[in-house]
């Protein structure tokens, strides 16, 4: 091996063990909320449905590129690469999704006593979890055309007009329908994604008025900074940065590939460690909360 396999071997190895530790303590830790009996919040419901999909996107990425980066050749099948691609790009959309309907319910949850606001809170649980189990389907239907054209790749045949994925290849098309095949896919992406930076935007906006509120009930010295309202406001912020930046910088890899004729294994190892960087991160940012 190679000193950059090895260095990649480590990466990926590091990230998909680190992100599954992380995932599988928030696991333990409603598990035992369960068996003690406590009733848990509408939010953690969401937030199981995020580590589910964390699991996937971790394992079917990391676990295939620590294959090919330690040498193993032929390690899938045909079966193998279609299973593999299709949860990772389910696990992905969920992930999305999920944090942008946490996002959408907290801003309900703190939106002030109105009645237009009151009527939305009546019915903000059953309509967010009604999105939440179709997001699962949607991203089924959204990313069934991954297991028509992914395969193993033969290393002895020809292979100069597929797409190659380290163990797995794609069928390569024309210009015009990778375009319109990297606009599907990155679209809705898109669309939660600026759901998700309003709702946490207007969270800030909320709780800065209460904020200017409580400097007239406060006494004089009233410092911002140490009150809760600066460290929740601190945490959606670092949560919406965190999940904007990597999505951004996987959404932009993921349409080069998409458009590209030979892709480089730098871009797809690239790609790869950016796609695993918020499952391996969030569940720290939930568990130090």
């Amino acid at each position: 091996m190679e000193t950059s396999d090895v260095v990649i071997s480590v990466i990926f190895m590091s990230q998909t063990v680190v992100g599954i530790l992380g995932n599988s303590f928030l696991v333990y830790h409603y598990l035992m909320l369960y068996f003690m009996g406590c009733r848990l919040k509408f939010t953690d419901w969401i937030l199981q449905h995020l580590i589910v999909a964390n699991f996937l996107t971790l394992l079917c990425k990391g676990v295939p590129h620590i294959v090919s980066a330690f040498g193993w050749k032929d390690f899938f099948n045909d079966i193998e690469c279609k299973l593999i691609f299709f949860l990772h790009r389910i696990g992905r959309g969920v992930s999305i999704s999920s944090t942008c309907f946490l996002s959408v319910f907290q801003a309900i949850t703190i939106s002030p006593k109105t009645a237009r606001w009151r009527q939305l809170k009546v019915k903000s649980h059953s309509s967010i979890a009604s999105c939440v189990y179709m997001s699962w389907a949607l991203s089924f239907l959204i990313n069934i055309t991954f297991p028509m054209e992914m395969r193993a790749i033969q290393y002895n045949k020809n292979i100069t007009r597929e797409r190659v994925y380290e163990q797995c290849s794609s069928v390569q098309h024309d210009k015009t329908t990778d375009i319109v095949s990297a606009i599907f896919l990155t679209l809705p992406d898109v669309l939660l994604m600026l759901l998700m930076i309003w709702s946490s935007s207007y969270m800030v906006f909320i709780l800065y008025r209460h904020k200017q509120r409580m400097k007239h009930i406060h006494r004089s010295n009233f410092s911002f900074r140490s009150s809760p309202e600066f460290r929740v406001t601190k945490t959606i912020m670092l949560l919406v940065s965190t999940f904007v930046f990597f999505y951004t910088v996987s959404c932009v890899l993921q349409i080069n590939m998409a458009l590209a004729h030979s892709l480089t294994f730098l871009w797809v190892n690239m790609a790869t460690v950016v796609a695993a960087c918020f499952p391996t991160v969030s569940p720290f940012l939930v568990i130090s909360r």
